[in-house]
């Protein structure tokens, strides 16, 4: 089965992909060595993160169309948040890429986060992996958007797009410390709305120090995705980036929050949730019931 779904990801079947994908999100048997075997591939990956709201979901939209008129193949990976408790994920933002689900030349996958608190999918370091043994030019990686948490998608993309809106405000300063030092390009998404103008320049000063100490100007891009302006800007700024090669501390650190990623998964997969669930339900009916001591007990 697993050789044959290696033939449908060379090929690009549609088909067999999403059946591959579906396979090890629910880790069937032989996964594991199925990912071991994939080649190496260096496609590149663009992460598309920021608050609720941002247009997110619109930008990636105008980007595959831009891609797609260049003949470009495309692969789209857009993580939903999901229910706490039933896990399941209203997936409403696709409705935005709908022209896109029947494109020969456009996979789009969604998913939901089943309780990863750093905006992406358990597996998303798997399926990344997936769709770069397949013959796609950009694969764009959609997170849900949940603020400073989600610097998860540093540690996966080659380039990491932070989308904001002039109304972000003194929001910039609660993302300083996490979201806002992931980005390599920042997109000031909406601009057409007032105040677009003072925040693209309040964002350049707060940058500015960076640039003092001897780090490369991070470009900050005004566009209006549902206008399509300035997306080519964008594009022309995401491939300078692709071009200039990643320092090799960066890239070592960047494969090792991934291996760390992989590592703390597999350590936790025999834990079930759904036991855990049952047994505090039984477990703290009594009076002396103790989280962490229950913690400490799994």
């Amino acid at each position: 089965m697993w050789q044959q779904l290696t033939q449908s990801l060379q090929n690009g079947d549609t088909r067999g992909i999403a059946r591959c994908i579906s396979l090890v999100e629910n880790e069937a048997g032989g996964y594991e060595q199925f990912m071991k075997d994939l080649p190496s591939s260096s496609t590149p990956v663009i992460g598309i993160t920021g608050p609720p709201g941002a247009g997110k979901s619109t930008l990636a939209d105008a980007l595959i169309e831009l891609l797609v008129q260049q003949g470009k193949k495309v692969a789209v990976v857009c993580v939903d948040p999901s229910s706490p408790f039933h896990s399941g994920a209203i997936l409403g933002d696709r409705i935005r890429m709908a022209a896109w689900y029947n494109h020969p030349h456009v996979f789009i996958r969604s998913m939901a986060t089943r309780g990863s608190l750093g905006g992406l999918n358990h597996k998303i370091i798997e399926i990344t992996d997936i769709l770069k043994a397949c013959p796609f030019d950009y694969i764009i990686i959609e997170t849900v958007g949940v603020g400073q948490s989600e610097i998860e998608i540093a540690g996966l993309a080659d380039i990491t797009v932070v989308v904001l809106v002039p109304e972000a405000g003194d929001e910039i300063q609660t993302m300083k410390a996490g979201l806002m030092e992931v980005a390599n390009i920042f997109v000031v998404n909406k601009a057409d709305r007032p105040g677009a103008g003072q925040f693209v320049h309040n964002l350049h000063a707060m940058l500015q120090p960076g640039t003092q100490h001897g780090q490369a100007a991070i470009p900050v891009i005004k566009t209006t995705a549902s206008a399509h302006e300035g997306i080519t800007e964008l594009m022309d700024a995401i491939m300078n980036i692709l071009k200039t090669s990643i320092t090799s501390d960066k890239k070592y650190r960047l494969l090792a929050e991934k291996a760390w990623q992989l590592v703390i998964h597999k350590k936790m997969r025999y834990l079930s949730k759904a036991a855990i669930i049952e047994q505090v339900r039984i477990q703290s009916a009594a009076k002396d019931f103790n989280l962490y001591q229950f913690a400490d007990s799994l």
